[in-house]
């Protein structure tokens, strides 16, 4: 840090602010006594020598004047490294009235008035001196700050409108330098553009190096908010920071930011409309009862909390292994389950446990009076459970028999499992294990006297985590590319709320060992859906036909363990129930003894860490489970993630 740097820093404002002052008042005697040496027809060095006293009467008294003028317009308040036009204007108005004061006065002092001409010299001076000694204080400032501060030095692309605004403006900021400007514009390259220069973007990796560019911003808010996203993946390679930055107008709240990623409402994409209505009415099962949500902090499980809250239970028990995914839930749910007027408040009881540990769930279901379960807790995700099927197993299987058998013992009136559609004839480890969950289930069916089992299945769930639409939504937000596993592959969804009513409609509809359905109309293109979204997000696909488009969209192949279609029943049977869009499956299940051996064969594979037996087991137990081949990535410009 230099010496000058330090003491401008050490610098009170009030301090600066006296400089300026004196500065102007010191200008005064001296372009007064300029006019007199260039007035030399006005005999102006000859009034000096005959009457210096009046002379310097006359200077003190217009340094008097230009102390109020100078207060009056504020000039010893403007920033020297904002002086600019107005400050100028303002500067100029001062002399001239400084000027103008001296010719008013002069009778105060003189017996003979000075030539006009000399007034008129001493105010051209004034205000020269005054602009220009501004003028050279502010470069001055500017050159101390810019040696003795570190200021990162910034490479600006784009030199229209807004990269000459913001250049404009960083030549005065104390911790920012622009140095250059990168521009696609042939007729603006090799010119000078704001006083820095402009260079085509081919030298922009030498320009980084070879000016220690610190930052790149890009300043090109005409272009399209992916386009400007994948710019800004390209320059992240260079060894500096990379920004975006919006018009000025925008900044200012008078433009419009249309490249901005507008909420997406999940039903405008289901080709149906939403089924939460139809499924209203359902309450009465959860009214004044202990309901226990395992799982309740994820997507799925939270959604049910609220919904179960609405129906006013004494009591909601919130099991959850996730210590933030508890915390916010039960904070969420807090002031919702707090009593209103004469409605009574819900008890909310947040247990941090696992559905795997038998000894915290047989205490919590004795503890807390619990009534009903809603079995939300599962590992779901296709790819992570397939690289660690032991994992997914244990939590998926052996947790759904532990947390059923529990409620059993426990005399719980109604247990309902969350299972999927990727259950039916499944092609990976997940789907697999949800399968055994529900033969689990139907096992303990067969044999419980009071408690009744059922089961739901899910097809995939829109807004859930790593669902697609997230997915997609962050993709485009990134400027592509937006990726789909296959051109073909289809996917049944349902929205949040439905996954949910159909859940609590479900318990009060079972008879015991029950697998319940929504009909959730056709299945949707993964394809057709990443095109719809990034044109609802404002944005056309980059494609063979539309090459200039603004989001590409890519196959990546099928992943391990993913199916093409989907499907939600394992046989062809299905019968209607109270409700028209919820049906009930006619499948068949294991006997007691297979379930046991099952569950045994698994436990001894997961306890020995071996993943080929467990697989193996997998295979004999589920009938249909058939690992997909995996498929390498096809050659394509279309395609999307399921989301699955």
């Amino acid at each position: 840090m230099t010496l000058p740097f330090r003491i401008v820093s050490a610098m009170g404002r009030l301090q600066k602010q006296l400089v300026l002052l004196a500065v102007d008042l010191a200008l005064i005697p001296a372009a007064f006594l300029l006019a007199l040496v260039i007035d030399a027809e006005g005999a102006g060095l000859a009034t000096l020598i005959e009457r210096p006293a009046e002379i310097w009467g006359l200077l003190a008294l217009m340094m008097g004047l230009g102390a109020l003028f100078s207060h009056l317009l504020d000039l010893h308040r403007i920033q020297l490294k904002a002086y600019e036009q107005q400050a100028v204007l303002r500067t100029v108005i001062f002399a001239v009235l400084v000027g103008f004061a001296s010719a008013l006065v002069q009778p105060l002092v003189f017996a003979r008035m000075l030539p006009v001409t000399t007034v008129a010299i001493f105010t051209m001076a004034l205000t020269i001196l005054s602009v220009t000694s501004r003028l050279v204080m502010r470069n001055v400032l500017i050159d101390i700050y810019r040696h003795g501060s570190n200021r990162k030095r910034v490479l600006i692309y784009g030199a229209g409108q807004t990269g000459v605004q913001l250049a404009t403006a960083l030549k005065t900021d104390d911790t920012m330098e622009p140095v250059a400007f990168v521009d696609d514009n042939l007729t603006l390259q090799k010119m000078m553009v704001a006083g820095l220069p402009v260079h085509a973007p081919v030298r922009l990796e030498a320009m980084v190096r070879d000016l220690k560019v610190d930052r790149v911003v890009i300043a090109m808010p005409s272009l399209s908010r992916p386009k400007q996203a994948q710019l800004a993946r390209r320059l992240q390679t260079l060894a500096c920071e990379v920004r975006t930055v919006p018009s000025f107008s925008v900044l200012l709240g008078e433009g419009e930011l249309k490249d901005r990623m507008q909420p997406v409402d999940p039903v405008s994409f289901l080709g149906r409309r939403g089924l939460e209505r139809d499924m209203e009415g359902m309450s009465e099962l959860y009214r004044a009862k202990s309901v226990m949500v395992s799982g309740a902090g994820g997507s799925i499980g939270s959604e049910l909390c609220r919904q179960v809250l609405a129906c006013r239970p004494d009591r909601l028990v919130l099991f959850e292994q996730s210590e933030l995914a508890l915390y916010q839930i039960e904070r969420e749910l807090r002031d919702l389950a707090a009593p209103r007027g004469k409605r009574k408040g819900t008890e909310v009881v947040p247990v941090l446990g696992s559905v795997t540990d038998e000894a915290v769930v047989r205490r919590v279901l004795a503890e807390q009076g619990v009534e009903i379960v809603l079995h939300a807790a599962a590992y779901k995700h296709v790819p992570m459970v397939e690289q660690n099927p032991l994992s997914g197993l244990y939590n998926n299987v052996i947790g759904t028999r532990t947390l059923a058998a529990g409620a059993r013992d426990a005399g719980v009136s109604h247990f309902v499992l969350i299972s999927t559609d990727k259950a039916v004839r499944p092609t990976n480890i997940m789907g697999a294990s949800k399968r055994l969950a529900e033969l689990v289930v139907q096992d303990l069916a067969t044999r419980s006297g009071g408690t009744r089992f059922s089961m739901v299945r899910f097809g995939n769930v829109l807004g859930s985590s790593g669902s697609v639409i997230p997915l997609f939504e962050e993709q485009i937000r990134r400027g592509g590319p937006v990726t789909v596993t296959h051109r073909e592959v289809t996917r049944y969804f349902m929205t949040i709320g439905e996954a949910a009513r159909l859940v609590l409609t479900a318990g009060t509809f079972t008879e015991g060992g029950d697998v319940f359905v929504l009909d959730m109309g056709r299945p949707i293109a993964i394809l057709k859906l990443a095109r719809d979204m990034i044109e609802a997000a404002g944005y056309s696909v980059r494609d063979v036909v539309n090459p200039d488009g603004d989001v590409e969209i890519q196959v990546t192949g099928l992943r391990p363990g993913e199916k093409l279609h989907e499907e939600l029943l394992i046989g062809g049977q299905m019968l209607g129930t109270h409700h028209p869009k919820i049906l009930r499956a006619l499948e068949g299940h294991l006997s007691q003894i297979e379930v046991a051996n099952a569950l045994k064969t698994l436990r001894t594979a997961i306890e020995e860490g071996d993943a080929e037996a467990a697989r193996a087991a997998v295979r004999r137990w589920v009938d249909g489970y058939a690992p997909a081949p995996e498929e390498a990535p096809e050659e394509a410009d279309d395609g999307s993630d399921t989301g699955s």
